[in-house]
């Protein structure tokens, strides 16, 4: 016979921040004493593109701590509608260890219509 297993008493972290129409989404997760943990995280960046979009374009910027992990500047698409940049990332974080997530949005001729940052925890 076999004992009864125990639960499980971790449950994944989950940070979340939507900035709505902001162009600067931040997330500050602590460090935690004892263990070294793995995100995935996620920046999504939603803009209103208007009908008259000549020259129009989107930029994300996430940094790290202050340093920046990636960037990327496109021409808006899809005039009348919306376009978007999405941003995937995994981070290591080990024990005691806390981080400054953010996501920057620079615009020309567009509106944030959504800016969300997100990191999950693996399992």
């Amino acid at each position: 016979m076999q004992p009864p297993s125990q639960p499980n008493p971790h449950v994944p972290e989950l940070w979340r921040t939507d900035a709505g129409g902001d162009s600067v989404a931040v997330l500050d997760i602590p460090g935690l004493n004892g263990r070294a943990r793995v995100f995935d995280v996620d920046a999504t960046l939603l803009v209103n593109v208007p009908a008259d979009a000549a020259g129009a374009w989107l930029e994300l910027t996430v940094e790290f701590d202050g340093q920046r992990q990636w960037n990327r500047r496109i021409p808006a698409h899809n005039p009348g509608q919306t376009d978007g940049l999405d941003y995937h990332q995994r981070l290591r974080l080990e024990a005691e260890q806390g981080v400054r997530v953010r996501a920057v949005a620079r615009l020309k001729g567009v509106r944030v219509r959504q800016l969300l940052l997100e990191a999950r925890e693996e399992t």
